[in-house]
């Protein structure tokens, strides 16, 4: 697991006490969008769902908010409107930053994933970085960006991290991790160990949310998946997390309730074509972005909606 694209390198780590210590801000709407991933007409279409609710939106993106963007107009646009607003640092900016290419592009995959896919990933980030490289004022503004981040909406307190809550790159709030009966007992250690009632995330590219019964109160992990691609089967469009005080004024996907708080997945409706214009002027057929994500573009991944959706 020390290969270039697989490590989770020591600087990622934190663990649940540094939530639980971390400043608390405070939200009546917050939106959380992982994986933006360079896409200029999600960012579009983030603010246009923003500009329908009632009240003032605290937009997070928690990380890979670049990634495609190796256009420098792109790249420059993308991180001139993120860092707007609150955002945290994803394995993609944190491998920005970094001085040797050991750790890859910084994903931590897991021995399931294909070794072609990590190799792909790894020259991705390698173009990106050349990109970056050219603007060492907006690397020196990602390198003043947090790992996490605390907040609270209403009564309840949200963690919000890019991978886990151990770790920048971890893989404990993906799907088959939540799942794993085996991982309750390190789940429940984790919320009282952050002091938190949500933890939002995205990291492992697919979306889910799941309700954790705590032992006489309840937790909720939502992953947004990606903001910037399509996260189910035969669909265009993003998912972004909402936590609000009051309910959205989009439909939800899925989510639920903690007291008064509203939990949702929201849809996130796109200019696919638009995007897949610009994402093909980067990454022609047969380049390693092409050949790894172009058919998710197309068609979505295997990934059903109800699959995501919380039973709770």
């Amino acid at each position: 697991m020390s290969k270039p694209g697989r490590v989770c390198p020591l600087r990622y780590h934190y663990g649940p006490a540094a939530l639980a210590v971390a400043p608390e801000r405070r939200a009546e709407t917050l939106y959380v969008m992982g994986g933006l991933y360079g896409n200029r007409p999600a960012l579009d279409a983030v603010e246009v769902l923003a500009a329908a609710e009632h009240g003032p939106v605290t937009f997070c993106f928690n990380g890979d908010f670049h990634w495609f963007d190796i256009d420098e107009t792109a790249f420059v646009e993308i991180n001139e409107r993120v860092l707007r607003h609150d955002a945290l640092l994803g394995n993609v900016e944190a491998e920005l930053l970094s001085q040797g290419g050991e750790s890859g592009c910084g994903c931590a995959y897991p021995e399931t994933v294909d070794a072609s896919v990590v190799e792909r990933s790894n020259q991705i980030h390698a173009c990106l970085k050349s990109t970056a490289q050219r603007y060492p004022s907006m690397l020196a503004g990602l390198s003043r960006l947090p790992m996490y981040a605390r907040y609270r909406v209403g009564d309840v307190r949200v963690g919000v991290v890019h991978g886990d809550a151990e770790a920048l790159a971890g893989w404990r709030f993906d799907i088959s991790a939540l799942d794993d009966p085996t991982n309750h007992e390190w789940l429940v250690s984790a919320f009282l160990g952050a002091n938190v009632e949500i933890f939002a995330s995205s990291h492992t590219c697919l979306p889910v949310c799941r309700r954790f019964d705590l032992g006489g109160r309840f937790g909720w992990i939502i992953n947004n998946g990606a903001t910037g691609m399509p996260n189910f089967t035969d669909t265009q469009f993003g998912v972004i997390t909402r936590i609000g005080t009051m309910p959205s004024p989009h439909q939800r996907l899925y989510g639920g309730n903690l007291g008064r708080v509203y939990i949702d997945a929201l849809a996130l409706v796109f200019d696919a074509d638009r995007w897949e214009r610009a994402f093909l002027a980067c990454w022609p057929t047969g380049s390693p972005a092409h050949v790894s994500y172009f058919e998710r573009i197309r068609h979505g991944p295997a990934h059903a909606l109800i699959n995501a959706a919380s039973s709770g």
